[in-house]
């Protein structure tokens, strides 16, 4: 199968992907009967909100994201499947855009965002961020109705052998309002023209970078990824999860460093389990419950544990701290 085949729309220079986008989600959730359905279902999910402090969380129940939460993600099951973000694997409904020249846009049939969106790569290949982080900066300048986000390897990607990131509608995590309420009290470190905050009291301990020039950017990022890859030299990737996405003049992008794939929780029985798998989402404050019994249960308590395992303690986060404030 060729591109053409699948293609909604090839923009030239001038087109304005962000409308075409548009117009792709349209035409799949009315014409794709899987995306319909889904995205008609989200107005009838059970949703409510948790406080932690001046945190706030929302509990998705979203049934139709078992197939995440629970994937195999162990080379063995990956080998036994196909990849479901090759073109030739796409479902026959599924239609395209093409975008920074070796990406395509996706409309995702199983949504957790109002506007949730799949961008893989063409070619298959392995979920990694190393010097990727550009194309991630462009899609925030591109899809400006959006945030994007990248799941690690072992952070909640469902499928690590396939580069992808993925967008959902701007305004939707509690972390890009709780963000910007905080800045001004965090601790910060300026990196040529990238101020890099560091959110050491959030529970979920995140580095913020922001700044308004690209190549800056992917400079300071590929530094704190090279610094992160020292913390963990036997992993493929530092486990990691990203959030991104543009404001009026800037990017702005939350680096989330892990320690853990999933959570003790998730393999425990009987009314110990919480089938939750932490990946940026969750991170930005919505967590996913696909099981009503998981919804109905989850306490502050469980979040607080959930993500005490999950993501880098007190004494790792200050060593990256440590040596990103080295940085020249």
């Amino acid at each position: 199968m060729n591109l053409d085949e699948k293609y909604f729309y090839i923009p030239d220079s001038t087109d304005n992907i962000s409308f075409l986008t548009e117009q792709l989600f349209r035409q799949q959730t009315q014409s794709w009967q899987t995306a319909a359905g889904n995205y008609k279902g989200l107005e009838k999910i059970k949703v409510r909100e948790l406080g932690i402090g001046r945190m706030r969380f929302c509990i998705q129940y979203n049934p139709e994201r078992i197939r995440s939460s629970a994937a195999k993600v162990d080379a063995e099951s990956i080998s036994k499947r196909k990849c479901f973000l090759c073109l030739q694997n796409l479902p026959e409904e599924q239609q395209c855009i093409p975008v920074c020249d070796d990406f395509i846009i996706l409309v995702n049939p199983y949504p957790i965002f109002p506007k949730h969106l799949t961008i893989p790569k063409l070619q298959h290949t392995s979920q990694l961020i190393a010097k990727n982080a550009g194309t991630m900066f462009d899609m925030a300048a591109i899809l400006t109705g959006y945030v994007i986000f990248y799941n690690g390897p072992q952070c909640g990607a469902s499928a690590p052998d396939h580069l992808h990131f993925q967008a959902g509608s701007k305004g939707f995590l509690p972390v890009e309002k709780e963000f910007a309420e905080m800045k001004s009290r965090l601790p910060a470190h300026r990196y040529k023209s990238v101020e890099i905050s560091f959110a050491t009291d959030y529970l979920r301990r995140m580095i913020t970078l922001q700044s308004d020039s690209r190549d800056c950017l992917i400079e300071a990022f590929e530094k704190i990824y090279g610094i992160l890859v020292a913390l963990q030299p036997h992993e493929h990737e530092p486990m990691l999860n990203i959030i991104c996405y543009a404001g009026k003049d800037e990017w702005i992008m939350h680096v989330f460093p892990r320690i853990r794939h999933r959570p003790a929780q998730f393999f425990a029985s009987g009314e110990r389990q919480l089938l939750i798998s932490p990946a940026s989402v969750d991170l930005g404050g919505v967590l996913i419950t696909p099981r009503n019994e998981d919804f109905e249960k989850i306490t502050s308590e469980d979040i607080i544990d959930i993500f005490n395992q999950v993501t880098a303690g007190k004494a790792e986060f200050e060593k990256i701290m440590h040596e990103i404030n080295k940085l020249k």
